[in-house]
């Protein structure tokens, strides 16, 4: 698996494990689901795991945690977010979490960007994982408190980067605008952009990815299905985009670039999985797994190369930006 690194000599294999799926999302995964997952990806080099409390109310934490326990930790960068605290609900843990998770309501999310916030995550994390360290650790989401993320929300990162409690720190939202702004203000190492920077969606061009470049930030893209509207060589009305149902509008954009990759030989998740590797300040693809099978069909898709002529034609069609003409 080949690496990328970040500027302070921090390396992330290209493709990275993402564990929503480990945290139940949208259904159970089972316990030899997630633990297959996480061999597969050992097995093929994956050697970077994103996961966050958010996930599961802390059930991917603890479950990756148990799972890494087996390998090498020297080997392995694992990163986690803070800004979302975990509060005991014990009066709720009858109901259903009602982010998108099938764990019980037994703990509620609530934003917190103060350093004693940050702090208090970040030991929950360890705990939660059983890990010595978080190599990476990313703001989660601070959409609508991006003053107190820019200030005691980096202030606190930096000063754990400093102690060397971390390795690096940034901020991870699916607003490529909102992260430049934070790019502007903060002494981040990295940014994590879930859906922005896809087949669909290059707006990621005009503002985050030339200023991560020019100030040597890595970015991290999620999300390069777009929800599960790239995931398959043919969309189709039931796709889901952005977690929702597919406007009929993108539906079609999505089927004839679709159309182009066959015309290549590419299958269009293929084509979904390198386009964001195509541009230089980009580390790392981030890419969610509930079970081995996924796992093994998104290390296919990463290890099969893609012509120059197929994005020169997507280009020519006016479907994606030339990565020859833009990504310098």
């Amino acid at each position: 698996m080949r690496t990328r690194a970040t500027r302070h000599g921090l390396s992330l294999t290209e493709l990275g494990l993402g564990t929503a799926q480990l945290g139940n999302l949208y259904r159970e995964t089972s316990d030899d689901e997630a633990s297959s997952a996480v061999r597969a990806a050992w097995d093929a080099g994956i050697r970077y795991f994103d996961t966050a409390p958010h996930y599961g109310l802390g059930l991917a934490e603890r479950r990756l945690g148990r799972l890494l326990a087996d390998y090498p930790r020297d080997e392995l960068v694992v990163s986690s977010k803070v800004g979302r605290l975990l509060e005991p609900t014990p009066e709720r843990a009858a109901e259903q979490d009602d982010e998108g998770f099938a764990v019980p309501a037994q703990w509620r999310r609530r934003f917190d960007f103060s350093r004693d916030g940050i702090l208090r995550s970040v030991d929950d994390t360890l705990a939660r994982t059983g890990l010595d360290r978080i190599d990476i650790l990313y703001l989660h989401d601070p959409d609508d408190h991006l003053d107190e993320a820019a200030t005691t929300g980096m202030d606190a990162l930096v000063e754990l980067r400093e102690q060397g409690i971390v390795r690096a720190v940034g901020a991870g939202m699916n607003s490529s605008s909102a992260l430049a702004e934070l790019v502007r203000r903060a002494d981040l190492d990295l940014v994590m952009l879930a859906g922005r920077f896809t087949l669909l969606e290059q707006g990621a061009l005009e503002d985050l990815l030339p200023l991560a470049q020019d100030r040597g930030v890595g970015v991290v893209i999620a999300g390069v299905y777009n929800s599960g509207l790239l995931s398959t060589a043919r969309p189709n009305p039931s796709s889901k985009y952005n977690y929702a149902d597919v406007p009929a509008e993108l539906l079609a954009r999505a089927l004839r670039i679709a159309e182009v990759c066959e015309r290549h030989g590419v299958a269009l998740p293929t084509a979904a999985l390198a386009y964001p590797l195509l541009h230089p300040a980009v580390v790392a693809v981030v890419v969610g797994a509930r079970d081995a099978r996924q796992v093994e069909g998104n290390v296919e898709r990463h290890a099969e190369p893609v012509p120059n002529e197929l994005w020169r034609e997507l280009a020519s069609e006016g479907l994606v930006p030339d990565p020859t003409a833009h990504f310098v």
